[in-house]
């Protein structure tokens, strides 16, 4: 018997938020924040911050995995200076039992050192990393600098050496669905873990921005300026909502969507709370 569509619906979204990805900053309170509010069946990924450095970034994911999570930093290919910089960075990943890495070009003006995009990055891997996921993103978005046909092929160029997109931020489901369908014509099946904004105050986002340096805050404002628009916006944005928009299309076989990643801002019990409480409702 054929569930209804709305069963099917629910259903779909209940999977989508049982084993979410949160992302996090990678600012002193984030592991104590962590620990107190998320189960261990969520994954934890840690972002990479200009200001902060690759250091910050990989000794929080060490941290969080030894506290049992799911940890996947964020490498940011502009941010390392060599080979021998990423090769200290793996062995360090290595020992800490991180097997997941989700790898960006970054936001800083300009490269350190050798690896100027991802793609250089990855391809600068040591034979013996030891990973068995990398991860690369996707723009469903138009990216700020960069066309949009340009980051389509980038994923494409990266296919072969990655194993998972995740697609930047957006607050339009419709945007999403069709960059999701343009991605798939170009041939591209790598599995995609849908980019949302989580539960977050606008005002904290632009404090936090600022302090934690989050693609240059100036550059992140003057690049998506729809996006500050939309969470100012009274009624503008709510997760649950924009989530149910996404299916029960994205839930197609077809489509490939792996999960969802939640850009949290460090709202991290708030974003917690509302997950729960959408799978309440849910069940």
């Amino acid at each position: 018997m054929v569930k209804p569509l709305r069963a099917q619906k629910g259903g779909a979204l209940a999977e989508l938020l049982r084993t979410p990805r949160y992302e996090v900053l990678p600012t002193d309170e984030a592991a104590d924040l962590v620990a107190a509010h998320v189960p261990k069946e969520v994954t934890i990924t840690v972002t990479a911050s200009p200001r902060r450095g690759m250091p910050a970034t990989v000794l929080l994911a060490v941290r969080l995995a030894k506290l049992g999570y799911h940890a996947v930093p964020h490498l940011s290919a502009r941010l390392i200076r060599d080979a021998h910089e990423l090769g200290q960075i793996v062995d360090a990943l290595k020992a800490a039992g991180i097997t997941d890495i989700f790898v960006v070009a970054g936001d800083a003006r300009e490269p350190a050192g050798q690896f100027p995009d991802s793609l250089s990055l990855i391809s600068a891997l040591p034979a013996d990393h030891g990973l068995l996921q990398i991860g690369v993103t996707g723009y469903p978005e138009s990216h700020p600098f960069i066309h949009d046909d340009v980051t389509i092929q980038a994923m494409w160029d990266k296919r072969r050496l990655a194993t998972y997109i995740v697609s930047n931020m957006s607050f339009d489901p419709e945007t999403v669905k069709r960059w999701v369908e343009r991605v798939r014509r170009r041939g591209v099946q790598l599995p995609i873990y849908l980019g949302m904004a989580g539960v977050a105050d606008p005002a904290r986002l632009l404090r936090l921005s600022t302090k934690i340096g989050v693609a240059e805050s100036a550059r992140f404002l003057r690049g998506h300026p729809s996006w500050v628009a939309r969470m100012f916006r009274p009624g503008g944005y709510e997760p649950g909502r924009f989530l149910s928009a996404l299916v029960p299309e994205l839930a197609s076989p077809d489509r490939r969507v792996a999960g969802l990643h939640v850009f949290t801002f460090n709202e991290i019990e708030p974003t917690e709370r509302w997950r729960r409480e959408m799978l309440s409702r849910l069940s």
